[in-house]
């Protein structure tokens, strides 16, 4: 099997799209059709069922999925190995972020390593966390910097780099903030607007209250913090947000019991070969404070 022809077949695969995948892989979308229809063509099976503007893999393709991402993460981790050894710190290294990381953390960063390293091809992709630590398990990404997982899986490694305390907020004229300091059953009265269910954000928020016995009222999701932010600003709920994005428009609530934070930091996977540009940008990040 041709091994081009396999990374567009797990490209389309994975973003559900052949103009996504050629986006990504920096070549044309007929391009991507032809190399696809070579891979069909070779096995004699189809491997996507093209439903409109939908993509979904066939049965074929469900089985072959797996089996071309392993040649890809072999073929990969081979080519890292020997790269390593010339010490060199070049070639590609794909990085995925938050939006919340890339914004407000990353660039002083980004800054440095473009200086440090100006022979490195930085593929930077912006995405939910939890999607971002699902690709370097699937081995779509070599490096994530995101929000890590309360319970991460054997096979993630992970470092903190970044701690994260988080603050309730509302309006000033929600009437949480005529209450003075708050209880945690106080707060669960009112309707929240928060980041959508399975985020680590949504999960730390429920944690927090279900230790009190509470469940949280949602009135509106979305995973854009600085949304979050604008949706409280405007009464339409209380929020949690970082303690960096606080005020200007929002007031910080004292709950009491209700002490949160994240962790942000570095992902990548356990038993694949780090190339030598993922360790100059693991070297490179800020120790946790």
């Amino acid at each position: 099997m041709d091994l081009e022809d396999l990374r567009a077949f797990s490209a389309v695969a994975r973003l559900g799209s052949f103009s996504a995948a050629a986006g990504e892989l920096f070549i044309t979308q007929p391009a991507v059709s032809k190399r696809v229809r070579a891979l069909e063509d070779e096995l004699g099976v189809a491997l996507f069922d093209r439903l409109g503007r939908r993509v979904l893999l066939t049965e074929a393709g469900r089985a072959l999925l797996p089996r071309a991402r392993h040649i890809l993460q072999e073929v990969e981790d081979s080519r890292r190995a020997v790269s390593n050894l010339a010490g060199r710190i070049e070639g590609p290294l794909s990085l995925g972020t938050s939006h919340h990381i890339g914004l407000h953390r990353l660039p002083p960063v980004l800054r440095r390593y473009r200086a440090a390293h100006p022979q490195v091809r930085l593929d930077l992709r912006f995405m939910d966390s939890e999607a971002a630590c699902a690709a370097v398990r699937q081995g779509d990404l070599e490096l994530a910097l995101v929000t890590l997982p309360p319970d991460p899986p054997p096979e993630l490694e992970q470092r903190l780099v970044w701690p994260d305390p988080l603050a309730v907020v509302a309006a000033p004229d929600h009437p949480l903030c005529a209450a003075g300091r708050l209880t945690p059953q106080a707060l669960a009265r009112h309707e929240a607007v928060l980041p959508g269910p399975g985020t680590f954000t949504r999960g730390l928020v429920e944690a927090a209250l279900a230790r009190h016995g509470l469940a949280v009222r949602v009135a509106l999701t979305t995973n854009y913090l600085e949304t979050l932010k604008m949706l409280a600003s405007v009464g339409l709920g209380w929020s949690v947000l970082p303690h960096t994005l606080a005020g200007d428009g929002v007031v910080v609530l004292e709950v009491e019991g209700l002490a949160m934070a994240r962790r942000l930091g570095a992902v990548w996977h356990g038993a694949r070969t780090l190339s030598n540009a993922a360790r100059a940008m693991l070297e490179l990040l800020p120790a946790a404070e």
